[in-house]
């Protein structure tokens, strides 16, 4: 097998896993079980769960900002881009093994001197937030600077609160509901 290709297997395999039962929960030998691979062959392509665990977070992280970006384009102007979030989490949340935010169930299993992991996901969310101004940049006329930040920033909120709480009651009430609220976020602004 192409070690590009091995290599995306134990990725997938292991943030399943990460995914579904947690990152402490999930050892190495489990891993490379479930992968059906040599210790060996493992440690060739990662030299600790900590590197693999940070793989997984920037695949899922990329794969989510591709979708998301994917969903805003294919909506019109205005509110229904600005909305757009709430949509791909809906059809997230419908998908089966869905478990909430990877980053955030991770952090939650972290200690603080799990510097590594916690940098990368403090990089997706400030990559996530930073998005979500480009959208309300081009989708809100004349606003300024501190207007899109405190616009994106709810928005970045409404959307990590509904993402943890819909797992959480196993429900996607949390989901409309902050959909449902966000349009308050820029009543008081002209959109597209």
């Amino acid at each position: 097998m192409k070690k590009t290709k091995l290599r995306e297997r134990i990725i997938n395999t292991a943030g399943k896993l990460f995914y579904s039962q947690g990152y402490n929960s999930t050892g190495i030998n489990e891993i490379i079980a479930k992968t059906g691979i040599a210790k060996a062959t493992l440690y060739s392509h990662f030299k600790s769960k900590e590197e693999i665990c940070i793989a997984h977070l920037t695949q899922r992280h990329e794969g989510f900002l591709t979708s998301l970006k994917s969903y805003v384009s294919r909506r019109k102007n205005g509110k229904n881009q600005l909305l757009a979030i709430f949509d791909l989490l809906q059809d997230m949340y419908r998908e089966e093994g869905f478990y909430g935010c990877w980053d955030l169930k991770t952090l939650g299993e972290l200690s603080p001197k799990q510097k590594k992991i916690i940098t990368v996901i403090q990089k997706h969310k400030k990559e996530l937030l930073l998005y979500l101004g480009e959208v309300v940049g081009e989708n809100i006329i004349n606003v300024s600077k501190a207007e899109i930040e405190k616009i994106s920033g709810g928005i970045y909120l409404l959307y990590e609160s509904a993402i943890t709480e819909s797992y959480l009651f196993k429900n996607d009430w949390p989901i409309y509901m902050a959909k449902n609220m966000t349009p308050s976020l820029f009543a008081n602004s002209e959109v597209k």
